[in-house]
């Protein structure tokens, strides 16, 4: 049998990161602060931890630069340190940035939030997108008197809190009254998710999900859902904590013309930088606030949800797309990188394993095996090429500070890795290709 055409064949290892992953799973538990950062995720022993980065570029610790894609979990759509973000944000570091009383930052941040997405008409930001969607949550079940939450089961993640995360194989410590509390309908099938708002009758106090993700939503289908929410009395919710500013600058609401009562909005909102936010209509949003006579909700109240620096890079944010077009050029770059990496797959045979999947802003990829079957060891094998190729890919969604050569060099690391690939097809067994586990999925019930 041939000798396997491995990473460590082109002499490629990460001695710096390995000893800073020792240390970071010593002292942080899973060796990140999210899951989907952790080392488990990449092949073993080649998760690279980074010293820094510039536009489209990361270095690892150990000297190696990378084109990165996916960056900041999707966060980072400008490119890293976009010197229009940083500028304001140290202007508001010199003047200080979390206060007793509100800064008149905020409310700048708000009528500009507002102006970018005009189908909400109050918003309120905070840290994560977790506490937005929550807060979201818990302000449907305080206006409809209602305690079940209606969410899409095709979806990977809303909130790290109970309601969401009791659903998935990591339920460890969630009682199982929450949990049942929780409900869940089919993306795009509109009849399955009216005979679940009809079972449940007056139960269900919302319905959420993204309105987009890899695949488009059925003609008539959000609409739909806008129609089913209205009749059965309960709030339609948008995740478009990765549809923001992707989409369109208003979000997937924005781009299909689908209004919903509530939206939360993350990632690319901050370019890194920690603001989220909570949207939607007045009647609403207002329980949360002071001017009405009923019951107060609370809402959103984090010490750090309005730190000036956070509003003031959300602010550049939105003026850098406004000005550069930069939900185009996501479009365009992604839709230059998909046409290469599918060409590259096709020339090596593997156009049928390894598959470009999504919205041009918004590429994965799945990596598929023998009988086209999801396999983390053959993403194993593929992650360990494009690393040793000069490219971090857990996704292929791109930032706005890539160029043609940028893109050019990650296809042609693309076509190192599917050649590997096809070898391991041929052979029946990716195992010799792998240098040790595989990856992991992020939602499993055991370590």
């Amino acid at each position: 049998m041939e000798t396997p055409d491995t990473p460590d064949a082109v002499d490629f290892s990460l001695p710096r990161s390995r000893e800073a992953n020792e240390r970071l799973n010593a002292l942080i538990p899973g060796g990140a602060h999210t899951y989907a950062k952790g080392d488990d995720q990449y092949p073993e022993h080649l998760a690279p931890v980074i010293s820094h980065g510039r536009g489209a570029h990361v270095w690892d610790v150990d000297g190696n630069r990378y084109v990165e894609y996916g960056s900041g979990l999707r966060s980072v759509s400008l490119g890293h340190a976009h010197p229009r973000v940083t500028e304001a944000v140290r202007r508001e570091l010199d003047r200080g940035s979390n206060f007793v009383r509100p800064s008149l930052v905020e409310v700048e941040a708000a009528e500009r939030f507002l102006a970018t997405v005009p189908t909400a008409e109050m918003v309120k930001f905070a840290k994560n997108g977790s506490d937005a969607t929550t807060a979201a949550v818990r302000l449907a079940r305080a206006a409809t008197g209602r305690p079940r939450v209606a969410l899409c089961a095709d979806h990977p993640f809303f909130s790290v809190d109970d309601w969401f995360i009791g659903t998935t194989p990591m339920s460890a410590g969630i009682p199982a009254q929450t949990t049942e509390l929780t409900v869940s309908f089919p993306y795009g099938d509109l009849p399955a998710t009216e005979e679940l708002l009809t079972r449940y009758g007056d139960e269900i106090a919302c319905v959420i999900l993204e309105p987009a993700t890899h695949t488009e939503p059925p003609p008539g289908y959000l609409a739909g859902l806008r129609e089913l929410a209205d009749r059965h009395g309960c709030v339609l919710v948008f995740d478009e904590m990765i549809t923001g500013f992707r989409w369109s600058e208003a979000g997937a609401q924005g781009l299909y013309g689908v209004v919903p009562d509530l939206s939360t909005f993350g990632k690319a909102l901050g370019n890194g930088f920690a603001v989220s936010a909570l949207a939607g209509r007045r009647d609403l949003m207002e329980q949360g606030g002071l001017r009405h006579s009923g019951d107060r909700v609370f809402l959103l109240s984090t010490t750090h949800g309005a730190e000036t620096h956070a509003l003031a890079a959300a602010m550049a944010v939105q003026t850098t797309y406004a000005r550069e077009g930069v939900t185009t050029r996501l479009h365009t770059l992604g839709a230059k990188l998909a046409a290469g990496v599918r060409e590259a797959a096709a020339g090596m045979g593997v156009a049928d394993h390894v598959v470009v999947r999504g919205r041009d802003s918004n590429l994965v990829y799945a990596t598929l095996d023998e009988r086209g079957r999801p396999s983390q060891e053959y993403r194993t094998l593929f992650l360990r090429r494009l690393l040793a190729g000069g490219v971090l890919a857990p996704s292929f969604v791109v930032s706005a500070a890539l160029d043609d050569a940028d893109i050019d060099h990650t296809v042609e690391a693309v076509a190192g890795a599917c050649a590997v690939y096809r070898k391991a097809l041929d052979a029946g067994d990716p195992t010799p290709w792998l240098g040790g586990r595989p990856v992991k999925p992020v939602f499993r019930s055991r370590a």
